[in-house]
């Protein structure tokens, strides 16, 4: 029998916070005595994990939002990120963390370009796997991923098409073309404790000993394969979520010297899939449309999810937001059109992620890919119409319905990437998109204060300093 394997993933993200209008990030009360919430995270989570040395004894994504954040707010715990990654531990993710079944295929294509060249920008090099926002997937998902390099991602157990699948080991998932990717589910029962059960880690290496050695222990699997214990959560649970749960993780994977062996192994993802035999992984189906943390596949981001107390508002924010995307993509059409010589908008918009992550400026960026476009107007035309699509996307970032009420900050903050992008092409192409959003967001209302959407929307821009324009 070879020895058992455990590997440990966090998923570090926060939403964008910044106002879209100045790039800032508002002063934020309920962090206090912080001056936002990334700031408090921060000093109660990545600065520590990163001074323990953890980063570079797990697998991790780190959200793009949260990594440019970082950049210029806390450089030197970015740079403990960029020294992880530099081992080869780290994945990529979806840029704006929206729930990519629910995306059109252009919009996917687009996430998951931004989110593979976002982290190439900031590591200098390509990753090989992805993370799934909430893990939401389907087939054509994973192929738009294959068709970009990717060649593995994590799921929940529960998102495989097979029931009783044995998570001790990878599967491969054909996305057809000749393509596939490899998914690492993860261990549903330690990844649990870790995050619910307080008691389970109050001791790192009794878990080590009764929770990880005893899932390991059942013998090789199928193929002579060692077995793999992956642990997947939040990467915010080490010690934001939980109080010195960064501590627990820094002795799981480091006991101390001369501890007695715990029969298995601490790896690193990417080194436990590298390090495999040569036979062909077992192929899998998937669940199309389920992620991790809806129970109703991913009804939870657009209509009536029994998880939530009152969800009538979520549809038709997102039916809202979706008509709001048609007459922005519309009116983007038309312009680059009138523009003789320029390129095609949406390759254009795959590659605009360079300006919003800060690898060129705008005027370069127009100078490369439309060198024909000769007038100023027309040059400033093209980045106006980039930057509408730019907050088109963020507007569908997943917290803006994850919670329970529309009144809340997260979905506040996708509104006002909505009021962004459509004052935007309203002031370049002399459209009404927001006056009819303002329609469309009337029609539902907050649970809790009995607001429609079209005044919590008016409320959003004011907090900022913005009036609705519509």
């Amino acid at each position: 029998m070879t020895r058992g394997r455990l590997a440990v993933h966090a998923h570090f993200y926060q939403p964008s916070r910044i106002d879209p209008w100045t790039g800032q990030v508002p002063e934020e009360p309920a962090a206090a005595p912080f001056h936002d919430w990334n700031e408090r995270v921060d000093a109660e989570c990545y600065r520590p994990n990163a001074a323990r040395g953890n980063l570079e004894r797990i697998s991790w994504d780190l959200g793009p939002t949260l990594g440019s954040w970082l950049a210029t707010a806390d450089p030197t715990t970015q740079r403990a990120f960029a020294a992880a990654a530099a081992g080869g531990n780290a994945m990529a993710q979806a840029f704006h963390h929206s729930i990519l079944p629910l995306a059109s295929a252009a919009d996917r294509q687009t996430e998951i370009r931004w989110g593979l060249r976002e982290f190439e920008i900031r590591f200098g090099r390509r990753p090989s796997g992805l993370w799934l926002p909430e893990t939401a997937v389907d087939l054509p998902t994973l192929r738009i991923a294959a068709q970009e390099g990717v060649r593995y991602t994590i799921l929940a157990p529960w998102q495989a098409a097979e029931p009783a699948i044995d998570t001790r080991r990878p599967y491969r998932v054909e996305v057809g073309e000749g393509l596939s990717v490899v998914v690492v589910f993860y261990d549903a029962g330690l990844s649990t404790s870790v995050s619910f059960e307080p008691e389970a880690t109050s001791d790192a290496d009794r878990f080590a000993r009764e929770r990880v050695a005893a899932r390991l222990g059942g013998g090789d699997v199928p193929g002579g394969q060692p077995p793999l214990a992956l642990i997947a959560s939040d990467g915010e649970l080490y010690g934001h979520h939980q109080q010195f749960r960064d501590l627990f993780l820094q002795r799981l994977l480091a006991p101390e010297p001369g501890s007695a062996d715990r029969g298995f192994d601490v790896v690193r993802l990417a080194d436990a899939i590298a390090e495999e035999p040569g036979t062909p992984y077992p192929v899998i189906r998937i669940a199309d449309r389920t992620s991790w943390s809806c129970h109703h596949g991913v009804l939870r981001w657009y209509a009536e999810c029994a998880d939530a107390a009152d969800g009538r508002w979520k549809g038709p924010l997102r039916a809202a937001f979706e008509r709001l995307a048609g007459g922005i993509d519309d009116a983007t059409e038309a312009a680059f059109h009138a523009l003789p010589g320029t390129p095609d908008p949406w390759t254009l918009r795959d590659a605009w992620v360079d300006v919003v992550a800060g690898a060129t400026t705008a005027d370069a960026f127009v100078a490369e890919h439309a060198p024909s476009v000769g007038s100023e107007a027309d040059r400033g035309r093209i980045v106006s119409f980039l930057e509408a699509q730019r907050w088109r996307l963020a507007m569908f970032a997943s917290d803006g319905w994850y919670w329970d009420d529309p009144v809340r900050t997260e979905t506040r903050q996708v509104l006002r990437a909505a009021g962004r992008a459509s004052q935007i092409v309203d002031e370049v192409a002399g459209t009404s998109l927001e006056s009819r959003l303002l329609d469309d967001l009337s029609l539902f209302v907050s649970p809790s204060r009995g607001l429609d959407g079209a005044e919590i929307y008016r409320i959003a821009l004011a907090d900022v300093g913005q009036p609705a324009r519509g």
